[in-house]
């Protein structure tokens, strides 16, 4: 009797290691691993070992979440900037059902864990500190910045995903298409195109290493000189005082504005009369743009949304 009681207490410490086993299976430890085929991805903290075709995808910023609609995909959750503004509308109805999961400062835990993901995509830039924690729950891929590497980020993305071939097929549509248009637009480095974008507490001027600006390079168009933020280390932007906006006058200006409180402030300061005094606005060449696809999308569907508004308004300019 003795013999068969201590065989049931060794069953049940066998049944409590294995079940142990299968919770760190799932919660992970390290890095966690999925089961089924897997690939090693090398990324800005390290390498993670992803599945080859991930199912339940959790993305920590917008530009991956226009990285896997650019690749036909849909992610189980995603933070977001302000979750109050709610997902990219320019993603479609598809996207509204994604569950948010925290900021890109802060994403939730245990919100993400909640929905079993088995890949997560962020950015060292804005999410460095929780990396142990997020890794441990699904294998994880960070990219190292944000905006200037936009391009090798969506390829970054695009290899996590499983999609690594299709990614560069869709960057290089992209980049054929902005070469085309400025082909269109004749000489397109002559036109002075200006991107200034209202936030709560500033005006910003966006330089030649912003998002907005590499779009404007593939084009080769031309940038008002204070644009090109010569003396500046970060080229991405600079503050524009409301008595300097001056400055931001050009053959064609791009506005864009990010949240309520920065469009009142867009408001006042464009009804007001320096604004007035700019070249482009007398020649009604100042334009709001969305700052979904200007300044946060950061992708190859933003991108394209992007040279549809400089086709638009450009090729008018060009041609006369």
């Amino acid at each position: 009797m003795k013999f068969h009681g201590l065989g049931r207490r060794l069953g049940g410490v066998v049944a409590g290691v294995v079940a142990a086993g299968l919770a760190l299976t799932a919660c992970g430890g390290g890095d966690a691993e999925s089961s089924g085929a897997t690939r090693v991805v090398k990324h800005a903290m390290g390498e993670s070992k992803v599945p080859d075709k991930p199912e339940r995808i959790v993305v920590l910023d917008t530009d991956k979440l226009d990285t896997l609609y650019s690749l036909g995909l849909t992610p189980v959750g995603s933070t977001l900037p302000d979750q109050a503004a709610g997902m990219p509308k320019y993603l479609g109805d598809g996207y509204a059902k994604v569950k948010t999961v925290g900021t890109t400062q802060e994403p939730d835990m245990e919100a993400i864990a909640a929905l079993r993901p088995d890949l997560i995509l962020g950015s060292k830039f804005r999410q460095e500190k929780f990396y142990g924690e997020l890794s441990k729950i699904a294998p994880t891929v960070f990219t190292e910045q944000v905006g200037i590497t936009w391009k090798q980020n969506f390829l970054l993305d695009a290899e996590a995903v499983g999609k690594k071939a299709e990614g560069r097929q869709r960057l290089q549509a992209y980049e054929a298409r902005a070469k085309e248009l400025g082909g269109k637009l004749g000489d397109p480095a002559k036109l002075k195109v200006s991107v200034i974008r209202f936030m709560p507490d500033e005006i910003r001027q966006y330089g030649p290493d912003s998002f907005s600006g590499i779009v404007l390079r593939d084009v080769g168009l031309g940038r008002p000189e204070p644009q090109l933020l010569k003396d500046k280390a970060d080229k991405r932007f600079a503050p524009l005082s409301p008595e300097r906006v001056a400055e931001a006058d050009g053959d064609m200006i791009f506005v864009a504005a990010y949240g309520e409180k920065a469009a009142q402030e867009q408001a006042k300061v464009t009804a007001g009369p320096l604004w007035s005094k700019l070249g482009a606005v007398k020649a009604g060449r100042a334009e709001v743009v969305d700052d979904e696809t200007w300044m946060t999308g950061i992708g190859v569907t933003a991108a394209g949304k992007v040279l549809d508004d400089l086709q638009k308004y450009l090729t008018p300019l060009a041609n006369k």
